[in-house]
């Protein structure tokens, strides 16, 4: 049976006080994103939040214009494994680019067969008779128009971690990953080979590359590597070029912010940013060029 009185039992359920409803007629909620934002600003002014928090939030709602495009790893960038290359050519480039997961692609790069899990590869060397195609998962292909909010949707359903992103014609434009999404949020994650900051600049690591902060001074990584990079801290001959740390540096001389995974070579070193902080570059992947490429 319905009720007599439907206006009656609106008013019961509405359980906001008089004065409540009045400050809300007062003071409209925000009526579009960028009103919601400083309202985010004012409520962190206010201390009813945090600082973390409110950049959090400001995350999730900017997350909504982003599509995969804005986010992604181009594929000119992308680190892939060839199917039929040998054990030990796949396992350099898993040891020198650090990831956990690998596009695997057959005859071209487009042809993306499948993802390995770096941790696979010791299934390989434990028994070598076994095929590298049986330890390949299925990839999971995006078009590069998807929303981030829908993809991470997707990424916590199917428990993917990586996506290959596909443009309009159907080939392969990148890669994205859940860390590039949740990065929107909560900013920049380090995984475990990151280096606390008070730990020094610049370690060597394994594969007899080296590992440096951003900050480094231009000259110390010259007397480090033996190289002449100490010109570009010379103020009068560089004269407004000058540069404190090997950060500007590099910026300077790819004309752009570096984005994470990007190359560079200066004075016969190789740069490979690995993370970025507030537009600049916090730490990188330094190796001396080959012989042959330094002296071309």
């Amino acid at each position: 049976m319905s009720d007599p009185h439907p206006a009656r039992h609106s008013e019961r359920d509405d359980k906001r006080t008089f004065l409540q409803k009045l400050a809300e007629l007062i003071h409209p909620g925000p009526d579009s994103r960028a009103e919601l934002i400083e309202t985010l600003a004012e409520a962190e002014d206010k201390e009813v939040i945090g600082p973390d928090s409110r950049v959090m939030l400001e995350g999730v709602i900017r997350m909504a214009d982003l599509t995969a495009r804005d986010v992604m790893v181009a594929a000119t960038r992308m680190d892939l494994l060839d199917i039929d290359a040998p054990f030990d050519e796949l396992l350099h480039v898993v040891i020198h680019t650090a990831h956990s997961r690998f596009p695997v692609f057959q005859n071209e790069r487009e042809n993306i067969i499948g993802i390995l899990m770096a941790k696979d590869l010791l299934k390989l060397q434990r028994a070598p008779e076994l095929n590298i195609r049986a330890l390949l998962r299925p990839a999971a292909f995006v078009p590069e128009t998807k929303g981030l909010n829908d993809l991470l949707r997707e990424f916590r359903g199917n428990r993917n971690h990586l996506a290959i992103v596909i443009d309009e014609f159907g080939r392969v434009a990148g890669l994205i990953t859940i860390e590039d999404v949740l990065e929107q949020i909560v900013g920049e994650i380090e995984d475990e080979f990151d280096i606390p900051e008070d730990q020094g600049d610049i370690f060597a690591l394994a594969d007899r590359t080296y590992r440096v902060s951003g900050d480094t001074p231009v000259e110390r990584l010259a007397e480090t590597f033996g190289v002449p990079l100490a010109a570009f801290d010379d103020t009068e001959a560089q004269g407004d070029n000058h540069f404190d740390t090997i950060g500007g540096l590099i910026a300077h001389e790819m004309g752009h912010v570096p984005r994470r995974g990007e190359a560079h070579r200066v004075a016969g070193l190789d740069f490979v940013v690995l993370h970025t902080r507030g537009g600049a570059v916090r730490w990188f992947k330094v190796a001396p060029a080959p012989a042959e490429d330094a002296a071309g």
